[in-house]
C-alpha cells in the first residue's frame, strides 16, 4: 500500500495540514484504502494557528515513504529545521515523491531539491520566492506542477486538485473520481488552470516600483515597449532585462496582467458589459480581451463575474 507521510513542523496552516489526511486518507479503492497516511514533526505538539495537535511520529518516519507532502506554513520565510531538511533530502534520494501546499513550496526549495526544476506557490508569495530561491523556475500561474519527482501546488484549494492529480497517478481516473465524491469537490482541475488572482499590485519603493505603478495606473492607454522604457529612463533592452530580474516576466507580459487584474476588478464592482471592461482596460478588442483572460485566469469573464460577483 502507498504510504503517505505529511510533514507538519511549527506555524504550519491547519488547513493545508488537513487536506491530504481528507482527501488522501480516506478514499477506498478496489475495496481496499488505497493511501495509509501518517503525520509526522520536530515538536511533540504542533502549533497550528488557532489549533494546538498532538504529533506521534518523528522525522524517523519519513523513512520508507513513498510520498512526503509539506503543508505550508503562516511564516513561510521562517528557519526551517535543519534535522526537516535532511530528512527530506533523505527521504527524497530514497526515491519518495515530494509534494508541497500552497506556500510549503519554501520548506521544500530550502532543501535545495527544486533547484532548477519548474515549480508553483501561492501567488501573493511569488515575489518572495523568487528573491528566496531564484534557481527555482517558479510558474505563480498555474494551479500545480508535476515533474516526477516533485509536486507543488497553489493556494489551499489548489492543494485539494493536486491531492485528486495523485490519485489519479496512482490509481486511476475511477479512484480520483470516487476521491473527489467524498471530498464534496469537482474532479479536478488540471494543473495548467490559472490561479484565479493574476497578480499583486505593483510593489511601492524603490526598484522597477514607481514605474510598475506608472504602468498600472495608465494600463488603459496604448502603452510600448519605448514608453515604458522612456518613463524609467532606460533603454529597452536594459529595461527587459530589469524587468526579467524583478518580476520574471517581460515588460509587455506584466502590463497584460495588470490590465487583466483591473478587469477583474471591474467585473467584481460594476455591471458595464464585456466589451466596454475590454475598452477600459486596453485591450485591443473584445475578443483579443476574451481570448487573454480565459488564457489568464482559466474561465471567462462571464464566468469569473458569476464566480466572485456575491463575494465583494
Amino acid at each position: 500500500m502507498h504510504r503517505v507521510v505529511v510533514l507538519a513542523l511549527p506555524g504550519t496552516i491547519a488547513f493545508d495540514l488537513a487536506t491530504p489526511l481528507e482527501v488522501l486518507g480516506r478514499g477506498q479503492y478496489k475495496g481496499r484504502p488505497g493511501y495509509t497516511v501518517e503525520v509526522c514533526g520536530t515538536e511533540p505538539v504542533l502549533d497550528a494557528g488557532p489549533l494546538r495537535l498532538a504529533i506521534d511520529r518523528g522525522l524517523d518516519a519519513l523513512a520508507g515513504a513513498d510520498t512526503v507532502v509539506v503543508p505550508g506554513r503562516h511564516d513561510p520565510l521562517s528557519p526551517v529545521p535543519a534535522a526537516a531538511l535532511d530528512a527530506l533530502r533523505a527521504a527524497a534520494a530514497a526515491g519518495a515523491r515530494l509534494a508541497s501546499i500552497c506556500v510549503g513550496a519554501f520548506t521544500l526549495a530550502a532543501t535545495g531539491l527544486l533547484d532548477g526544476h519548474r515549480a508553483t506557490t501561492h501567488w501573493t508569495a511569488a515575489s518572495a520566492f523568487r528573491a528566496a530561491f531564484p534557481a527555482v523556475r517558479l510558474d505563480p500561474g498555474v494551479l500545480y506542477v508535476d515533474t516526477g519527482q516533485f509536486v507543488t501546488s497553489a493556494g489551499a484549494t489548489a492543494g485539494v486538485d493536486m491531492c485528486l492529480h495523485l490519485v489519479r497517478r496512482d490509481h486511476g481516473a475511477a479512484a480520483a473520481a470516487e476521491a473527489s465524491r467524498l471530498a464534496v469537490s469537482p474532479l479536478h482541475r488540471e494543473g495548467g488552470q490559472a490561479q484565479f488572482i493574476a497578480r499583486p499590485a505593483a510593489p511601492p519603493g524603490g526598484g522597477l516600483g514607481p514605474v510598475l505603478q506608472w504602468m498600472q495606473e495608465h494600463a488603459e492607454r496604448d502603452l510600448t515597449l519605448a514608453n515604458v522604457a522612456a518613463r524609467a529612463g532606460l533603454s529597452v533592452r536594459t529595461l527587459n532585462r530589469r524587468f526579467r530580474t524583478e518580476t520574471g516576466e517581460t515588460p509587455m507580459q506584466w502590463l497584460a496582467g495588470a490590465r487583466i487584474r483591473r478587469a477583474q476588478e471591474l467585473l467584481e464592482t460594476t455591471d458595464h458589459g464585456v466589451d466596454r471592461i475590454a475598452h477600459l482596460t486596453g485591450f485591443a478588442s473584445p475578443t483579443n480581451f476574451r481570448a487573454q483572460f480565459k488564457r489568464a485566469c482559466g474561465v471567462t469573464p462571464r464566468v469569473y463575474r458569476t464566480t466572485f460577483r456575491g463575494l465583494v
